[in-house]
């Protein structure tokens, strides 16, 4: 006789799962915002998909996962043991889904289960078992594990208690990374550079880590941040959806730091080197859905350093399934209930499966939104603890369009890379704002590079990588080009071959004439009937009336280049199978991805 098909975590068989109780990540809060209700959405449509009847707990009303269509029945309750315990004990359901959750699904699970009450109501635990939880978020299991399977973890310390905190006080080299476990959003960590530093922000981790731990590492600052975002199912067929890499050197949280995906400063084997320790992971902690895998890499070799594992659905997923169009909250979901990845369809082309591997040929650009221009006193400096409450994605062909674009969806004065507060900054003071990052680094490397710093210079004082540099340069370079024209002798052939770069490379109509000083009340003036007369116009604007000409120039170049954009699309697969349901993205090219619709 055949055995019964099995759910791959084990327990209730996948054809008599009937009812799944899912977790919700709870009030928005740093590190904990929308990308969260984002997943849960999307996992309890998948459910239901399947034909399961979705229960869901949450305590905040204001989200779409709360909306009635989403899940079969709803309870908007606090997100706690005894209020979890109720509606289990009331809807009795066959299983429980908390890797969507974040952070929050997760600690409330590890409660449920540790207290005996997932047993006592017979509810298994879907998914990620409790065990690999265990073995990603405990500190001291995952450092054991890592050694076991010979993957290189930096020299750390565990410490649970005061006194463990006040032994290592002398032992430990300065600067360090205080990383508490069980936490979100780096909450209660920091980088310590002296005794005293570590004491105040050890203390402080302790009290706020569910378990009172936290792990004490040597600094890797100035090292690169590199995430893979990686899916397993329970039959241990493994694919990375997405690699990403920060702007911003270690030492910076990764919800803090200017991130792209794909990353575009590792060679060939890296890139290979740090998948297969990513899949390598994964597969030891038994990891069944979705996956993110944090690693450290010295820019001046081969060396590697595993960071940190999120044994969930994460922020950095929200980021990589909208980067690639690989629905990971879905398939996630798919995956708890039983099903492999090569049964899985893919939603956006309807003809390959899940196990297919997401292709890009644009890039993507998130810039975090802090929100320093509301709390004018807050402390602007960001480490290791995660001060954004939001972000901005941008997809484009290349880095640099990709980046202004991102600048512009920000909503915040600069519309470029150009800064009122960063011109006036003394040498010293530029230096400052390279080596220690605020929410305005960005803007600190345009200036300095603005001022003629070399690239080497700039890099010295931010460990910025020289590519990410080179980019904003290009970028720099081109409004320099634009402001140099009014005080040169441009030929009409120059200002077409300046503003047609320009188009190219990011710089939309309204950046153009920003970078040139033109107003709308100039722009008026050019090309109304009075500027026949470019004597009368340079009278009105305090110019002589060569510059007058080449403002003329500029606008008839500018309608000359300026065209409609075109969409191309995000399909998982790079334009190799057709696509029943992509989404688009807008560029400057010739050619569209999208079909007219006829009227």
């Amino acid at each position: 006789m055949l055995d019964e098909p099995r759910n791959p975590a084990g327990g209730i068989p996948s054809h008599k799962l009937k009812k799944i109780l899912v977790i919700g990540s709870g009030p928005i809060i740093i590190g904990q915002a929308a990308e969260f209700d984002y997943a849960g959405t999307q996992a309890c449509k998948s459910l239901r998909e399947e034909g399961y009847e979705v229960v869901l707990i949450n305590s905040n009303p204001a989200t779409i996962m709360t909306d009635e269509e989403t899940a079969d029945r709803v309870y908007i309750e606090p997100l706690t043991v005894e209020f979890c315990e109720r509606v289990i004990a009331k809807e009795r359901p066959d299983g429980l889904l908390p890797t969507l959750g974040g952070q929050t699904g997760l600690n409330l699970a590890s409660q449920l289960a540790n207290q005996g009450i997932l047993e006592k109501y017979n509810v298994e635990l879907l998914g990620t078992q409790l065990e690999a939880i265990r073995k990603a978020e405990d500190r001291e299991l995952f450092r054991a594990l890592m050694r076991e399977i010979r993957e290189p973890v930096p020299e750390s310390w565990i410490v649970e208690s005061e006194s463990d905190l006040e032994s290592i006080l002398d032992e430990v080299p300065y600067p360090c990374i205080v990383r508490p476990a069980y936490t979100l959003g780096g909450t209660g960590g920091g980088i310590a550079s002296t005794r005293e530093e570590l004491w105040e922000i050890g203390r402080k981790g302790l009290k706020l880590s569910m378990r009172s731990q936290l792990m004490v590492e040597r600094s890797l600052l100035g090292w690169k941040e590199v995430e893979y975002e990686v899916m397993r199912d329970g039959a241990g067929n493994c694919i990375t959806v997405c690699n990403m890499e920060n702007l911003d050197p270690m030492g910076v949280h990764t919800g803090d730091s200017i991130v792209v995906a794909p990353s575009q400063t590792l060679s060939d084997i890296e890139y290979h080197m740090l998948r297969t320790a990513s899949l390598k992971i994964i597969s030891a902690l038994k990891i069944e859905g979705g996956c993110n895998v944090q690693l450290a890499v010295n820019p001046d070799s081969f060396d590697y350093y595993i960071i940190e594992v999120n044994p969930r659905v994460s922020r950095s997923s929200a980021l990589a399934s909208k980067a690639t169009g690989y629905p990971i909250a879905r398939v996630a979901a798919k995956i708890a209930t039983g099903k492999t990845l090569d049964e899985i369809d893919n939603a956006v082309t309807k003809t390959t499966k899940a196990c297919f591997e997401p292709a890009l040929d644009y890039c993507v650009v998130k810039i975090p939104r802090w929100p320093f221009d509301k709390f004018a006193t807050g402390d602007r400096r960001l480490s290791t603890q995660m001060k954004a409450t939001g972000e901005v994605m941008a997809i484009d062909r290349t880095f640099e369009s990709a980046l202004m674009k991102a600048i512009r969806g920000l909503e915040v004065k600069s519309k470029d890379l150009r800064h009122a507060g960063m011109s006036s900054l003394s040498t010293d003071e530029l230096k400052h704002a390279l080596t220690y990052p605020t929410d305005e680094r960005l803007w600190a490397l345009a200036e300095a590079i603005r001022r003629g710093w070399s690239y080497e210079e700039v890099h010295q004082h931010s460990r910025v990588d020289f590519w990410f540099l080179n980019k904003i340069g290009n970028l720099v370079k081109v409004e320099r080009d634009l402001t140099e024209l009014l005080e040169s002798e441009a030929t009409e052939a120059d200002i077409d071959t300046c503003i047609q770069r320009a188009f190219e490379i990011g710089f939309p109509s309204p950046a153009i004439r920003a970078a040139m000083g033109i107003t709308p009340v100039m722009r008026r003036l050019l090309t109304s009937e009075l500027a026949k007369s470019p004597a009368e116009v340079a009278e009105i604007l305090g110019i002589n009336e060569s510059q007058v000409k080449t403002l003329q120039l500029v606008e008839a170049a500018i309608q000359k280049y300026s065209v409609e954009p075109v969409f191309k699309m995000v399909d998982t697969c790079a334009g190799e199978f057709e696509s029943a349901t992509p989404y688009f993205y807008g560029t400057f090219e010739s050619e569209h991805d999208a079909v007219t619709i006829k009227a």
